[in-house]
C-alpha cells in the first residue's frame, strides 16, 4: 500500500509540473488517503502482533 501512495505522490509531482493542476491535486489526495491507512493499518499490526500469545518450549 505504501507503494501505491508513493505512486500517486510521483503521479501528482509529474502532473503539477506540467500544469495539470487537477490530476496532480487528485493524485495527492489520493496519495494520502493511501498514506493514512497505510499507518492505520501498519500501527494495528504492530499491536496486534505484540498481543499474539508466545509458544512455551
Amino acid at each position: 500500500m505504501l507503494r501505491w501512495a508513493l505512486m500517486f505522490l510521483v503521479i501528482a509531482l509529474v502532473a503539477a509540473v506540467f500544469g495539470f493542476t487537477s490530476v496532480a491535486g487528485t493524485s495527492m489526495f489520493a496519495a494520502k488517503i493511501l498514506f493514512f491507512v497505510f499507518l492505520v493499518l501498519f500501527v494495528v499490526s504492530l499491536i496486534a502482533g505484540n498481543r499474539a500469545p508466545r509458544s512455551t518450549v
